[in-house]
């Protein structure tokens, strides 16, 4: 498994070692031994999955603390263009984004720690995203911030998304008042 740093501290990918022959592939997709000797504490606690067709958004999402989530995400089927914004208040990088491309195909795992928006884009129709959290969802710790905030400026590559009345309604960076 090769765990690399992003431009943005916290973030990381992760690239699994794959087996593959005839049969097909087999690859460890979490080990906590592993992760935890790769910068990566966190207790797991909730696996979530969703289903979207090509040019759904979501996002940009999070929860408050105490309730503050960090995610390991990973595409089953299909692909999506993953977004982490920086909502950290004393972070040299706040507001910024780091995109990275997920797929069933290259099998790339991506870490958001506690402290980020968190959104997606899926790039092809039956797309399957499959994610851990380190908190259990908490509706009122939940907050969103807009997907297409100018200020943040997220090249999304589509035209006509596929939005949520929550997304749709999302907090401009220059409005939020961030908790971490």
């Amino acid at each position: 498994m090769q765990v690399s740093k992003t431009p943005i501290e916290g973030l990381l990918v992760i690239q699994p070692k794959v087996f593959t022959d005839a049969r097909g592939y087999f690859y460890e997709p979490y080990n906590k031994k592993v992760f935890t000797e790769n910068g990566i504490p966190d207790d797991f606690v909730q696996d979530n999955q969703s289903f979207s067709q090509k040019d759904v958004v979501r996002g940009l999402h999070f929860q408050n603390p105490p309730h503050a989530q960090a995610k390991l995400l990973r595409v089953i089927q299909g692909s999506i263009w993953d977004v982490a914004v920086d909502i950290r208040k004393s972070s040299p990088t706040y507001g910024q984004y780091f995109g990275i491309e997920l797929s069933a195909e290259n099998k790339t795992i991506f870490y958001v720690p506690k402290g980020f928006a968190h959104g997606f884009l899926t790039l092809e129709d039956n797309t399957i995203l499959f994610y851990k959290c380190s908190d259990y969802y908490n509706k009122a710790s939940e907050e969103s911030l807009l997907w297409s905030d100018p200020e943040v400026a997220i090249p999304w590559q589509v035209t006509s998304p596929i939005l949520s009345e929550k997304d749709l309604n999302g907090k401009l960076l220059k409005d939020f008042k961030s908790q971490f």
